[in-house]
């Protein structure tokens, strides 16, 4: 099958061509880095590469672009023969002219000559010394720690961050390039294998759907054997109604008539249903392999998006004066396209706060007994209909006393608060805005920007990650993924007499659970499963249904969790598995409580996907008796109608757990909320003397949620106290211009401020 290109300017063809050949040669000289005497085939790809960029880039008319490839093409075909070796210092050369041509291959169109008059001094002195390795063969290389690589420039990852220039030579920096306006469609890469399976199955659903005309005129032609049918006893009531007893013999006939067109629609009706039924299940199987090669062609493998992270590695441990080495497994491991785009920012990121933070330099490895070279393993499998990501590394691994003594220092617990968490409850505070375990924030690890980048991504794509680490061992962060962000496969349950589906990935277990096993505690309900006591609680007081009946014997149990929390769930009955098609809700709905999609079963009854996430903070705040827990009871509404209530709003769940912690013992009502939108929610449904709220947090931060309450005029007089960890002036004015009554550190915690100033605004709490 020929490729058809016709959509395609020869500019975006050779860009493509680019990426692809760029990529081989990058990942070639990072493979010949070390080899004192490479074998000539190993050349041989990395010349073809340089050869194509050379002839593509004459052929678009990139003059630039055509005198470096040529430079390198020659310098490698002497490589091949045995002419010169390449030595570091010469890679990197060669890595800075990949550089080079990354960023002319994406110049708009039209800059082209105006770049290269600027740029054609930079350009000449990389020619030269490209064309200098093969006459600079000393085989003394400067330290590696002395010398500084610029970084590779990045597409879709962070902004990137040249390091100091090398004093022993000019680096030729990559200028940046202007942003290329994206076209009106989207420009996607299917392979022709793909191709050519879709164009088969869209022909055969072409020929399946043109069977069905044949199959109408048959129930058109059963519609009149009953029209005839019809007549016919309308015949027969007719003579009954005027019989005469010389009439019986017509009657007869008549019926009999009745009888053999009754007998006849019977049989074309049964041949018409096995026909449809026969037609209904090719169509649906067509259908499903249509579906699954429309999304497989959808997928990219996982080589596609950690190609730069090879180069990432190199770079930026020779800056630091380490030795690391980058293993990838699963890189054919496929990938949805978009959650793909999206990964490559966070595993950046990841990589860049171990290679800082947890791989030792080679001094300190050889003391503790450890191999000089480090090393950073990315892997990526599917894994109970999940992706699962892993990176780990054989570092230092985090210290959990240093972790619990930065939470006190920056006042997030209390010295006996933090003494009493398990470590990993500690390893949470990881992902907390801005946390670090290092006293000064570098350019390399992230900036002072923390693991919330990587966090937000991951729940942004209906995901989870967790970390483990084990001092002196290393460090492991798990990113679970769904596959595909289009179609789930999901688990129906019964709640409230109606159909919900929770995601099959996000589900640790479902059980049956009697009731001589379910144990109260402090009068909350759980039950026993691996050892360890999980809560138990009904779906529908979760989902504020109406209470449904619950089943007799055994409970149909549900059980979620997120990293630190696990809960069983009870539901009516378990209706199977099914493949969703996911359809998000109108935005126009805002963030509906514990929901967060719907679908449509085969019998075109709707049914909502459950937030897993968000289930499991509502579950939390209902078994910890706040707000979830106003259900039916009036004496409970009389007495929290009597009390002062509070709403905490915060995405730290160690942050909310103080909070509550301290007002509660205060004699105060309170709710929870675990960020801006389910804050949002929760003001406008229940009512609050006071709101206590973080500022920076995903989905809806707290200066917008302020605003939010400010501008309500039921909700304007509520009095507001924003607790942050900055301590800026300008974020204070910010926090008070939005309306709020007060503007706390989080420092405050540590003394009586944040106490005394909510009895400041609504008085001591009513006992």
């Amino acid at each position: 099958m020929s490729d058809d290109l016709s959509g395609f300017s020869l500019l975006d063809l050779f860009r493509s061509e680019a990426e692809t050949n760029l990529a081989t040669i990058s990942s070639g000289l990072l493979a010949l880095e070390g080899v004192s005497t490479p074998r000539p085939e190993s050349i041989e790809p990395l010349m073809r590469a340089a050869h194509s960029l050379k002839g593509a880039a004459r052929i678009v008319g990139l003059d630039a672009a055509v005198g470096v490839s040529h430079a390198m093409e020659d310098c490698l075909v002497a490589v091949q023969e045995g002419r010169c070796r390449l030595f570091p210092r010469h890679v990197d050369i060669l890595l800075r002219a990949v550089d080079l041509l990354n960023v002319i291959s994406k110049l708009p169109e039209g800059r082209f000559i105006g770049w290269s008059i600027d740029h054609e001094a930079d350009l000449s002195e990389m020619v030269a010394s490209i064309q200098g390795i093969m006459a600079d063969q000393a085989e003394v290389d400067p330290p590696a720690a002395v010398e500084k690589v610029p970084e590779p420039p990045a597409v879709r990852e962070l902004p990137p961050e040249p390091p100091p220039e090398p004093p022993a030579a000019r680096v030729v920096e990559t200028p940046a390039v202007p942003p290329i306006e994206d076209g009106s469609d989207r420009v996607v890469r299917v392979t022709a294998e793909s191709l050519t399976r879709l164009m088969s199955l869209a022909g055969e659903s072409l020929v399946q759907s043109r069977q069905l005309r044949p199959f109408i005129d048959s129930l058109l032609s059963l519609k009149n054997q009953h029209t005839a049918l019809l007549k016919t006893i309308q015949l027969l009531q007719d003579r009954h109604d005027g019989a005469s007893p010389s009439s019986a013999t017509a009657e007869k006939e008549l019926l009999a008539r009745a009888k053999a067109q009754t007998n006849q629609a019977a049989a074309s009706l049964t041949d018409r249903r096995d026909e449809f039924e026969d037609f209904a299940r090719r169509n649906e199987d067509l259908s499903s392999r249509l579906h699954h090669e429309v999304l497989a062609s959808r997928m990219r493998p996982l080589a596609d998006g950690v190609k730069g992270f090879p180069r990432l590695v190199r770079d930026v441990s020779r800056q630091f004066g380490k030795q690391v080495k980058l293993e990838i497994v699963g890189e054919t491991t496929g990938v949805d396209r978009d959650i793909l785009d999206k990964l490559e920012a966070p595993l950046n990121h990841l990589i860049r706060n171990a290679l800082d933070h947890a791989v030792e330099s080679p001094e300190e490895r050889a003391l503790a007994g450890k191999t000089v070279v480090g090393t950073i393993r990315l892997e990526a499998r599917h894994w109970a209909g999940m992706l699962q990501i892993t990176l780990n590394d054989d570092g230092r691994g985090i210290d959990p006393e240093r972790l619990r003594t930065k939470v006190v220092e920056r006042g997030l617990a209390t010295a006996p608060m933090a003494g009493s968490m398990t470590e990993a409850e500690l390893l949470e505070f990881l992902f907390l805005p801005g946390f670090s375990t290092k006293d000064a924030v570098t350019e390399i690890s992230g900036r002072g920007v923390g693991l919330d980048v990587v966090q937000n991504m991951v729940r942004a794509v209906g995901g989870f990650v967790r970390v483990s680490s084990r001092i002196g061992q290393g460090t492991r962060f798990t990113l679970q993924l769904p596959i595909t962000m289009s179609v789930i496969r999901a688990l129906l349950v019964r709640i409230a007499g109606e159909p919900y589906a929770f995601p099959l990935n996000r589900i640790d277990r479902i059980v049956m659970v009697s009731s001589e096993s379910i144990l109260v505690l402090e009068g909350r309900q759980h039950f026993m499963m691996d050892g360890a006591p999980v809560g138990l609680v009904e779906a529908c007081q979760v989902l504020e249904l109406p209470r449904a009946e619950r089943p007799e014997g055994a409970y149909p149990v549900v059980v979620a969790s997120d990293r630190s929390h696990r809960f069983g769930v009870v539901v009516e009955a378990f209706l199977g598995e099914r493949d969703l098609e996911v359809r998000p809700l109108d935005p126009r709905l805002g963030k509906v409580p514990n929901i967060n999609s719907a679908s449509v079963l085969e019998d075109g009854w709707p049914v909502l996907l459950v937030d897993v996430e968000d289930l499991v903070r509502s579950v939390d705040n209902l078994l910890s008796g706040r707000r979830l827990r106003r259900i039916d009871e009036e004496s409970e509404r009389a007495e929290a109608r009597g009390a002062r209530r509070v709403l905490v709003v915060d995405d730290s769940i160690t942050v909310r757990e103080l909070e509550r912690q301290l007002l509660e013992a205060a004699g105060y009502e309170v709710d929870v909320a675990v960020d801006g939108l389910d804050g949002w929610n929760a003001v406008r449904t229940g009512e609050y003397h006071l709101i206590i709220s973080d500022v920076d947090m995903p989905r809806m931060d707290g200066i917008t949620f302020v605003g939010h309450v400010k501008q309500d005029p039921r909700l304007r007089s509520i009095p507001v106290i924003i607790v942050s960890y900055k301590d800026r002036e300008e974020d204070r004015m910010r926090g008070l211009d939005a309306g709020a009554n007060a503007y706390l550190t989080k420092s405050s915690f540590r003394d009586q401020t944040f106490l005394r100033t909510v009895i400041d605004l609504i008085g001591e709490a009513k006992r």
